[in-house]
Parts: C-alpha cells; structure tokens; sequence
C-alpha cells in the first residue's frame, strides 16, 4: 500500500515537472519587431521592443503580444495588447499634445477582417490609454421590391440600394418571394470597425484616424458597401470630422 502510495506521488511529481517545462517552453517570447522612437517628449529616441508568445510552435498567431519601452532612466515600460496575426505599432500624435502615441494593431484572421487596437500615450514617461472612436449608430434594413435602407448618421440623406440584380439569390434564400415582397423583416449586417488608418486631417491641425466597417445583405460576404468615417480628437474626445458611404458596385 505504501509503495503504491509513494509511488503515485513520484509520479506526479514528474507530470507537474514535465508540465511546467512545456509551458516554459511554450511561452518563450519572441521580438517580433523592434522600433526607435521618441513617445515620451524629452527629445531622446525610446527603444521599443513589440513581444510575442506564438499559440503553437510554427504558428502565425500571438496569443500574447506586449511591448517594452525603454525610458532615458534605464526603467522600462510594459504595454499588453491583445494577441493576433502581424502585431505591429505605429506612432502619431493622435490627441495633439505634442508628443506622438502608440497605436497597436493586429489581425484577428476572422471572415470580417477585424483587427484589435490600442492607443497609448507616455508623455513625461507617465502611461496613459486614450479610447478608441466609438462606432457610429448606424441602421439598415431590406425594403419590399428588393431593395435596402441604409441611415447614416452624418449623412443627411438615407442610402436607397438597388439589389434586384441579386433578386435570384435572396429569393432561393427565402428573404423574398418572387413579387419583391419581404418574408419578414430583416435587418442588414453592420459589422463593427474593422481597421483603421491614421490620416492628415484636412482644415485641422495634425493627424486622425480613419475608420473603416463593412455592411453585407443576407450574409457577410454579400457585401453592399463599406462607411469610412475619419475621426479627429478634440477636447478629450473623437469626433467624426467626414463620413462617407462607398458601394460595393
């Protein structure tokens, strides 16, 4: 009995051995990409090193991706994001204070080509998060005669698309009978943003973010057009400066 016993307990001394070397070995970091940057304003370039911990041996996705920032003080700062596909940084001055931020991205690899994001800023070597815009509260919905109703705010005029060129599809899908009639009502797909640029703002000073989202019909990949709102931050917040609408055909 004892040396059943003793033996149970060697044993899982060895599987918690094992277990703790393989995730040792799983969660091995790797510099991903390496940048020299000033983001704290005193004038002298920041080393910053992008770190990931791939999801398996051989893969493309970073389950977990940090950044390191060295500051002139030999201290370092650390910066966890969410993990993804190409992690990358990117640097502007995005709230105007003089100093430029870092601004995270990385591919989700879904269907929808999302991408998760961050923005920072680590002026005077104090870290702060600045939020990301907002999506706007966008409405659209398929109308009788093979038609849909797209209402954008900032657009003043509701969007009217002609979809009668796909009339054969949504109707063996049953979304509309032969005569245009809906089935029932049915409301577009609004995908959330998925990227963003940073671009020159025209009549402000400096740079701002364009955001881009993508709306389908009866499924994702039919694509009716994509909303590309520029936003600019202004008195602690992000305002949408432009918004455009662009079809797909």
């Amino acid at each position: 009995m004892m040396r059943n016993r003793l033996m149970t307990i060697v044993m899982a001394i060895i599987l918690i051995f094992s277990w703790n070397n393989t995730m040792y070995a799983q969660e091995k970091p790797t510099a991903l990409l390496e940048y020299d940057h000033d983001v704290t304003g005193d004038g002298v370039r920041n080393k910053i090193t992008l770190y990931g911990i791939p999801f398996e041996s051989n893969s493309k996705f970073y389950q977990k991706v940090w950044a390191e920032i060295e500051l002139r003080d030999g201290k370092k700062v650390r910066i966890d994001y969410e993990g993804g596909y190409e992690p990358k940084l990117e640097f502007a001055d995005l709230n105007h204070d003089g100093v430029d931020d870092i601004l995270y991205s990385s591919a989700t690899g879904g269907s929808g080509g999302l991408y998760n994001y961050a923005l920072h800023t680590l002026k005077d070597a104090q870290l702060k998060e600045i939020p990301l815009p907002e999506p706007l509260q966008i409405e659209g919905a398929f109308q009788n005669d093979f038609k849909a109703i797209i209402e954008i705010p900032g657009i003043k005029d509701p969007i009217v698309l002609d979809l009668s060129s796909r009339k054969d599809d949504y109707i063996s899908l049953g979304l509309f009978q032969k005569n245009g009639m809906l089935n029932e009502p049915t409301e577009l797909m609004i995908d959330p943003i998925a990227f963003f640029e940073i671009v020159k703002v025209k009549n402000k000073k400096g740079y701002g973010l364009k955001g881009y989202r993508q709306i389908s019909g009866a499924y994702h990949a039919d694509g009716l057009g994509t909303v590309e709102t520029t936003w600019y931050y202004e008195n602690g917040k992000w305002n949408p400066v432009k918004v455009e609408w662009k079809t797909s055909e």
